[in-house]
């Protein structure tokens, strides 16, 4: 279970109804438009961002692992860095401001969340040469990094292999949400006017 860091009190909430794709991008139609545009740049598919963000933050934006306990009682340090939507951590973190994000880049924030994912899984295609339409296999890659993922380092941890089953699962229902509400998302912005709207 991951909790709630300092900033998370001026957080929106997450989206209640996290079983449905079309729920989510009505709750938050911006959401779309971010996935679209990392989609547009990297080639992850929409429902599989969605599916790993899902996954990794329950779409809160400020979450972190919980501190672990000295003495049982006493908080102390976190397991890792990880944070925001895409759960990140420092390293990989900056080597995406670096390359592709910039400084000024959030994990706290949905459009660069959905980038890096983006981001993430073209490098992990590039390395180990998982498709991008294979959601499974990304997430293995996505949880344990490219070199764990080509040494088989996944192969011992069931966990991990029944949370990339989940994301696969949770990434088909999402598929099938997008493909009957989609058209709801692609023209709602000030400057959208259709036909003009993307395709």
């Amino acid at each position: 279970m991951l909790s709630l860091g300092g900033c998370a009190m001026f957080a929106a909430d997450p989206p209640q109804r996290q079983d449905n794709l079309c729920e989510i991008f009505r709750a938050e139609p911006d959401w779309y438009d971010d996935s679209r545009d990392s989609y547009e740049r990297w080639g992850t598919p929409i429902w599989t961002q969605m599916a790993f963000i899902k996954r990794e933050s329950s779409f809160r934006s400020h979450v972190r692992p919980p501190r672990t306990e000295l003495l049982g009682f006493i908080p102390w340090t976190r397991p890792s860095s990880a944070y925001g939507y895409a759960q990140a951590q420092d390293p990989v973190w900056g080597e995406y401001e670096d390359q592709a994000g910039g400084v000024f880049s959030s994990r706290s924030d949905m459009q660069d969340a959905t980038d890096f994912i983006g981001w993430y899984n073209a490098r992990t295609r590039r390395i180990t040469g998982v498709s991008l339409s294979n959601p499974e296999h990304l997430y293995l890659a996505y949880h344990e990094g490219q070199g764990g993922y080509q040494r088989g380092s996944y192969r011992g941890k069931p966990a991990v292999q029944r949370a990339a089953r989940e994301v696969a699962s949770t990434a088909s229902r999402y598929r099938s949400q997008l493909a009957a509400c989609e058209a709801e998302f692609r023209c709602d912005g000030a400057f959208d006017i259709w036909p003009f709207c993307r395709a």
